[in-house]
């Protein structure tokens, strides 16, 4: 089950982040009974959480806390229930970081969701092999995510005009 809360007072998709974190897991071949749950918070909460979990100054964009290490199956493996673990997100950070980098809040948020579950599945990128290995897997889910949003919005773009050229 994935839950998505939103306590920050901004907007979000949280259906749209259900719907993005479930393609995660998926393709990752996490167990579709794994539990996930995805608190968007305020500045102050996160800036709380960074100080309190990492010891940092200041608010920070994603952090997650794993519950049951759960990993990605090899491909001769079965998925394993189980209890993900918790992500939580900054969207006023977000905000800030889709602007430096010239896109949109929503697919920053998605960069961070993704970024999150693989922190819960055991990546990490402290060491330049490390990082390698995530970011090139992130950037891949983030753009075959990207490509089945495209195509699913030209098709209803498409089914929307042709409504509108019918008699």
């Amino acid at each position: 089950m994935i839950d998505v809360v939103n306590e920050s007072g901004d907007a979000v998709d949280e259906a749209g982040v259900a719907e993005q974190a479930r393609f995660v897991l998926d393709r990752l071949r996490i167990h579709p009974a794994a539990d996930l749950s995805i608190l968007f918070a305020d500045v102050e909460a996160m800036t709380d959480l960074h100080v309190m979990w990492m010891d940092e100054p200041g608010p920070t964009d994603v952090m997650s806390f794993p519950m049951d290490e759960l990993r990605v199956p090899r491909d001769d493996e079965e998925p394993t229930e189980g209890l993900l673990g918790d992500i939580v997100i900054c969207p006023a950070v977000a905000r800030d970081q889709a602007r430096k980098a010239g896109h949109s809040e929503r697919d920053e948020v998605g960069l961070l969701l993704t970024h999150g579950i693989l922190h819960l599945l055991g990546y990490d990128h402290a060491e330049p092999d490390e990082e390698r290995l995530m970011f090139g897997l992130q950037t891949r889910l983030v753009g075959e995510w990207a490509s089945l949003t495209a195509a699913a919005e030209a098709a209803g773009a498409a089914g929307a005009a042709g409504e509108d050229a019918r008699p």
